[in-house]
């Protein structure tokens, strides 16, 4: 998965890639990459690491965990991100569900809008450093809606918890608050969205890429 991601990167025309690993992804993946950045005991410090290196230029912040990622995919998202401080890639559940059918779920419903989030994020040049602290308390919240939910304020927690939360609400409250375009990319490429948090991810996408 993490050459799946580099290719795609490269094939996409990314001119600098960085990697955050210890000694096995280093000595796996120094040859192909242009930097390995030393990873941290904690995952927050190592979106830190990330962000900091690769703040002065146009970033993709990728995960290593999405099997089917695509050059393709990446463009279409970049070219979706134009304008934003901040983009995020999300998918469609129906256009999920056709591209992996029967894959675990992974769906979200926010105000009646059903979408699958992307494990990608778009930096403008600078944005990076300046959204950092909200990057990582994401990152601590990401296993929890009710936590990342609260990290948007009383208001808005209240219109999850009475599930009136939409996309242009979170948009807005950045915006207002952190004084940054932020923007979720809709109708992104399933291949963005698919990444392997489990045991059970992880056989779907071995049996799906037997299947072709």
């Amino acid at each position: 998965m993490l050459d799946t991601a580099i290719d795609a990167a490269r094939a996409a025309g990314a001119q600098r890639v960085l990697v955050v690993g210890g000694a096995e992804v280093r000595a796996h993946c120094a040859g192909s990459v242009d930097e390995v950045l030393d990873e941290a005991g904690e995952g927050r410090e190592n979106i830190r690491r990330a962000m900091i290196a690769g703040n002065a230029d146009q970033m993709l912040l990728m995960t290593s965990d999405m099997p089917f990622v695509t050059a393709d995919a990446l463009l279409a998202f970049l070219r979706a991100s134009s304008g934003s401080d901040v983009a995020l890639p999300v998918a469609t559940a129906e256009a999920y569900a056709a591209a992996y059918p029967g894959a675990p779920p992974h769906v979200t419903d926010l105000g009646g809008e059903r979408i699958v989030n992307g494990s990608v994020v778009y930096f403008a040049p600078g944005s990076a450093e300046r959204v950092l602290p909200v990057a990582q308390r994401l990152f601590d919240a990401r296993k929890s809606l009710w936590k990342m939910a609260a990290l948007l304020g009383p208001a808005l927690l209240v219109r999850f918890a009475l599930r009136k939360l939409r996309i242009d609400h979170i948009e807005q409250r950045a915006r207002e608050e952190l004084k940054i375009e932020a923007h979720a990319c809709r109708n992104s490429s399933p291949s963005l969205c698919f990444d392997v948090d489990g045991d059970e991810d992880y056989r779907y996408a071995e049996q799906h890429a037997a299947n072709g």
